[in-house]
């Protein structure tokens, strides 16, 4: 059990004080006062003030954080009503009272944090210990596998799927695991001669990490060339935004397909996946939680960028139309959107908890 809940409780207080600490840092910046930068939620576990007035706190449930500003009324950052007054003192420090693009730069700068902080990661990665990478060239085919059927063969050198260039190995995993039973164009270099062919990947139910079965696509072909690879700092830091771009596409495609019902909801986890898989990493080494850690970051702020009120997405839109309308929502509006907001997030929370403790509980009651 602690092999699970230490790596994890790492990451997630690492990743999550990321996050908070890009709106604390962007909020100092624009001279908004932080009454309160909390990890996690609920009870104080540790905590201690600083000389500008700012709790730092340590709390006992770990499914996130949040930095409250001056004027705000909650942590989800709900406005005050308009009939309260503020002295002249207050009004300078509070979040609410600053400009439209001074509140959106905080809003905006957790989520950004979370990503620079994954391709540094990387980019320490790929300098320091090195990158997995063999070449797209085929040395097995598994008997009876898609890529048998479509009549790929020992030796040939995947040069492009679709639009995608294949610069390794690894690129065409992307590609191929978020695509089963689609019709894929491969580009194969094959005794000089590029030539096209077309390939279904097989849709084959694996365990990943945490053991939670899920689907993906598969080729059945292997490369037996693979190497580390050392790159130097401008090459690593290349390589990690390279890197980061890819983590980002394919998250939002699963998602996509997860939304359009072409994927199985079974496949989102919750805190207790995110511990197995933290025990698991940790125990391949530490190049792979490194690698973990920079995942989680970039999902952690995409997450935070979705458009639903009360994470940094919904605020976002809410600026938006405040810049398009010339003025922000009524106060009315905003509470009703606030309430809306926390009600879905509590719901997927709920969701996806259930999902870990009890895999296929949705397909089973018939919704998913």
């Amino acid at each position: 059990m602690l092999s699970y809940i230490i790596p994890f409780l790492i990451l997630i207080l690492v990743v999550v004080f990321i996050h908070e600490y890009g709106h604390y840092y962007f909020a100092r910046k624009y001279g908004v006062g932080v009454t309160d930068f909390s990890l996690v939620f609920g009870k104080e576990l540790f905590f201690w003030n600083d000389k500008l007035g700012t709790r730092w706190k340590i709390c006992a449930i770990p499914l996130g954080g949040y930095v409250k500003m001056f004027g705000d009324t909650d942590p989800a950052s709900t406005k005050p009503s308009s009939s309260e007054c503020f002295p002249e003192e207050d009004v300078r420090v509070s979040f609410h009272h600053k400009s439209l693009a001074q509140k959106t730069a905080i809003v905006a700068a957790g989520p950004i944090a979370n990503f620079l902080f994954a391709v540094l990661l990387l980019t320490f990665l790929f300098a320091i210990i090195g990158q997995k990478h063999a070449p797209p060239i085929i040395d097995k085919i598994a008997s009876g596998s898609a890529a048998e059927e479509a009549g790929l063969l020992v030796g040939d050198r995947i040069v492009r799927v679709d639009d995608t260039e294949i610069n390794k190995f690894n690129d065409l995993r992307r590609i191929v695991s978020p695509n089963p039973n689609k019709n894929l164009l491969f580009l194969i270099e094959r005794d000089g001669k590029n030539i096209e062919i077309d390939v279904v990947p097989s849709l084959t139910e694996v365990r990943d990490a945490s053991g939670t079965m899920i689907k993906v696509g598969l080729l059945g072909v292997t490369s037996m060339q693979t190497s580390t690879k050392l790159y130097d700092p401008i090459s690593a830091f290349k390589e990690a935004v390279t890197e980061s771009w890819s983590i980002s596409t394919q998250t939002l495609n699963y998602l996509g397909q997860i939304i359009i019902g072409s994927r199985g909801t079974e496949e989102l986890g919750g805190p207790i996946r995110i511990a197995k898989i933290s025990g698991a990493v940790a125990e391949i080494g530490i190049s792979s939680l490194i690698y973990f850690m920079a995942v989680l970051s970039i999902n952690l702020g995409l997450i935070n960028l979705f458009p639903i009120p009360v994470l940094d997405g919904g605020h976002l839109v809410l600026y938006l139309l405040e810049f398009i309308r010339g003025r922000p929502l009524g106060q009315k509006a905003q509470e009703v959107v606030s309430f809306t907001g926390l009600g879905i997030v509590i719901a997927l929370m709920i969701f996806v908890t259930l999902n870990d403790i009890w895999p296929g509980f949705w397909s089973n009651i018939g919704l998913s």
